[in-house]
């Protein structure tokens, strides 16, 4: 194995830059592995626009709706295979109580959201509507249990509700209420960020809180649950250290991670669409820390977890910038630049290079919210350039990993300096192998000689998304400034392959 690896890194050494604009890549054509396709979820709080005038609309909306779900949303969310939709929340789960969002609507109380905004929501959208959506997404819901302020029963009846199928006070409940048969969800969050908002537990605290809340969270016939603890904010690798120690293995199928690329502090995070290089460059270099993040956390559970059964769940990830001007600041409404692409294109690269331990992952949020995929106004839609990456990187989803090694030149400003390219690759059942490129230097074009090992290919087809500057934006008025387009510029040169990557780019190739 050790003689292999000082080949391939030969092997790159022969390819090696020898300028600015020129890299060089090495696939290797077998793995141990598949990419799950739940790295690629999204994320549905009760924040803002997101539910209320995102998927759940005004009767009086005139679009295509079931009920009072917008259809238009959901047949952009089925065309790029939603894997999994993360609810209630975020902040909003652990104040959330799931008994006030069932039954007549007319006669469900009404609540504060608290966090997001002081607004008075209705409970309208509730259970029911959550997972009559995903199912008309064809997708897993991921549910995300009341930890911070609720109780171990109201969880255990809440599981027993959505998926028990015999006689009892949850399943006859479920059915006066419409629905007959259960759910049986899968995926279970055991409350959601317990450093913070969901409580402000210290790591010792929650890990025995969490494994409360699991033993009565049953696995009803059926409905095995893949339960989910609420793992470290960032950088705290004591939380992960502490669950991993503290939590019985079998309790565990999977331990979160939250991560925001804030190009500013927290104070003043930066604005969406108006920015500079100095700026966009300090952007890309934290996005970019996502991969020695997860990493670090990686190598902690592999301490506790050599076999590698516990999933690393980052399921809120995404930029986190100022909200557009004039907005509420408490609905996060941002805008979603080609900026915002290249992070979803470099993040999802570093999710598929870690997808021995990372299997799910969430953006955050799907609509209206944060690094959205879709916006809407009234009447109107519009995809990002975001949702546009997704689309693209559909082709990775339960595909077999493949590994790369990269030899990227730079992208300099300022005396600073980050790998202007980031790389993943991955076969589908046909057998066709697809590689995702991302160039982050927004005035070079790069030029990537690629070596392929075990893989046989005759031609290669490839599909771009860029723009003229790394700010441009879709609007209302403009809905398809940013595209995906066809690619020309990969070719085949006796067996390796030579890729011609455009500026502020995002290109996916597949060959064959």
């Amino acid at each position: 194995m050790k003689s292999k690896s000082l080949f391939l890194l030969l092997l790159l050494s022969v390819f090696a830059a020898k300028a600015q604009n020129n890299a060089s890549l090495v696939v290797q054509g077998k793995s141990d592995h598949t990419i799950s396709r739940h790295i690629y979820g999204h994320f549905s709080e009760h924040l803002g626009r997101c539910i209320y005038d995102g998927f759940w609309v005004d009767p009086s909306l005139n679009v295509p709706k079931k009920d009072r779900i917008r259809l238009d949303v959901v047949e952009a969310l089925k065309k790029i295979h939603v894997p999994n939709l993360r609810w209630p929340g975020g902040c909003f789960a652990d104040e959330y109580h799931w008994r006030d969002g069932i039954g007549p609507r007319d006669q469900r109380p009404k609540m504060v959201n608290t966090n997001w905004g002081g607004v008075t929501e209705d409970n309208s959208f509730g259970t029911h509507e959550f997972l009559e959506l995903c199912e008309l997404l064809q997708c897993e819901p991921y549910v995300s249990a009341n930890v911070g302020s609720g109780t171990v029963e109201e969880m255990a009846k809440w599981v027993e509700y959505l998926n028990f199928d015999g006689v009892s006070p949850m399943s006859k409940l479920r059915k006066e209420n419409g629905h007959e048969t259960p759910w049986k969800v899968s995926f279970w969050g055991v409350g959601n960020e317990s450093w913070g908002c969901g409580g402000n537990m210290t790591p010792a605290f929650y890990a025995d809180q969490y494994r409360r809340y699991a033993t009565y969270a049953r696995n009803y016939a059926g409905a095995p649950l893949k339960k989910i603890a609420s793992g470290a904010n960032d950088f705290d690798y004591n939380w992960t250290e502490t669950c991993m120690k503290q939590i019985p293995l079998h309790m565990l199928w999977g331990l979160t991670l939250h991560y925001y690329t804030v190009p500013g502090n927290w104070g003043k995070k930066g604005s969406a669409t108006s920015f500079s290089e100095k700026e966009y460059f300090t952007t890309m270099k934290k996005c970019l820390a996502m991969d020695p993040l997860v990493t670090k956390h990686s190598a902690i559970m592999d301490k506790y977890d050599p076999e590698k059964k516990v999933s690393l769940v980052v399921d809120e990830w995404g930029i986190w910038t100022d909200v557009e001007p004039g907005t509420n600041p408490g609905f996060l409404y941002q805008q979603n630049s080609l900026r915002d692409a290249l992070i979803a294109g470099s993040t999802l690269n570093i999710f598929n290079n870690h997808s021995d331990r990372v299997r799910m992952a969430n953006l955050a949020q799907t609509v209206n919210v944060l690094q959205a995929i879709i916006l809407t106004d009234k009447e109107k839609m519009l995809l990002t350039p975001t949702y546009h990456v997704f689309d693209l990187y559909k082709v990775h989803m339960d595909a077999e990993y493949l590994p790369i090694l990269v030899n990227s030149p730079k992208y300099k400003v300022e005396g600073e300096e980050i790998p202007a390219v980031n790389v993943s690759a991955s076969r589908d059942s046909s057998g066709a192998v697809h590689i995702s490129f991302v160039n982050l230097n927004p005035s070079q074009k790069i030029t990537v000689t690629t070596q392929l090992q075990d893989v046989n290919w005759k031609g290669v087809t490839g599909q771009v998304l860029t723009s003229a500057k790394v700010t441009d934006v879709n609007t209302f008025e403009q809905p398809n400034k940013i595209h995906i387009e066809k690619f020309a510029g990969a070719k085949k040169q006796g067996d390796n392959l030579i890729v011609e990557l455009p500026a502020e780019s995002v290109v996916v190739l597949e060959l064959k």
